[in-house]
């Protein structure tokens, strides 16, 4: 049977991949943001999980404001990186597993989730940044098969947190179902606070994004008091990213330990954070 061994929520902000791409992670401004990673290289190092299931937020390749599905899972056998308009080199493709996928999809409709299935799907810095900071070598890259799952968390109505967290429980019941041997971590990426435009451009907020950590754990159900608006106006429209972290987390179940969490501030405009969970029920 499948297992999920672990989560990570992870900020995907975009200058990160030129970060990367021009070897900057010594760098005065991005070493203590990357300093916060090495615990969870060591940990995918040492795990190998065989599936990366990775949340994020299509910035345009794929859908618009013209058409935005609320959840939207990849079925396809490889995903090709497209740029967005940031100029960044494009990656590898990424392997795909479409027949777990349809089983995820499958499952998640039974649980009465509508989403909308895409065999053929490009993937943009949301979902290429994160996968980079976890495997950061190529030939890393190329061994974990991924599933991305997308959230519509860029034209209003955003899905709840509520629901988001429900979606988390549904993915890790379907999971847990799946009969094949496989290893799979799960990655909730966005955030955390940022606003990116308007008269607040630059606006972050530190002890929201520390208590957020802090309850992420034990209290999930602590960001479910915050409306949609309200987190819009507590960490910035785009800082609302960090309801994906709650999708990692629901699929995780409550047997779970913190391994690692690094917060740095600011990442281009951008309050970023990692964290590590290893599920202890596996």
């Amino acid at each position: 049977m499948a297992k999920l061994i672990g989560g990570v929520g992870s900020s995907h902000v975009p200058a990160i991949g030129n970060a990367l791409e021009q070897g900057l992670q010594s760098d005065p401004y991005w070493k203590p943001f990357f300093e916060g990673y090495k615990p969870v290289w060591k940990w995918m190092e040492d795990k190998k999980p065989d599936v990366a299931i990775l949340v994020y937020n299509d910035h345009g390749l794929n859908f618009f404001l013209d058409a935005m599905p609320t959840f939207a899972i990849g079925a396809a056998t490889e995903y090709q990186n497209a740029d967005e308009g940031w100029g960044l080199k494009p990656l590898d493709p990424f392997k795909g597993n479409p027949e777990f996928s349809w089983y995820l999809i499958d499952s998640l409709v039974e649980d009465e989730f509508d989403i909308t299935m895409c065999q053929e799907m490009l993937v943009d810095h949301g979902f290429t940044v994160p996968m980079s900071l976890m495997w950061p070598k190529q030939e890393l890259r190329n061994q974990v098969k991924v599933i991305p799952v997308c959230v519509n968390v860029v034209q209003y109505p955003f899905p709840s947190a509520r629901r988001c967290l429900k979606l988390g429980e549904a993915i890790g019941k379907a999971v847990a179902s799946y009969e094949e041997d496989l290893n799979v971590v799960i990655l909730g990426t966005g955030g955390l606070s940022h606003q990116l435009d308007g008269e607040r451009a630059g606006h972050t907020n530190r002890a929201f994004d520390t208590e957020f950590l802090d309850k992420l754990k034990d209290e999930p159900e602590w960001l479910l008091k915050y409306s949609n608006y309200e987190l819009a106006e507590i960490v910035g429209p785009q800082g609302v990213e960090m309801i994906m972290w709650l999708i990692m987390r629901g699929a995780l179940g409550d047997n779970i330990r913190e391994l690692s969490r690094n917060y740095h501030i600011p990442i281009s405009n951008t309050a970023a954070g990692v964290i590590l969970f290893e599920n202890e029920a596996v």
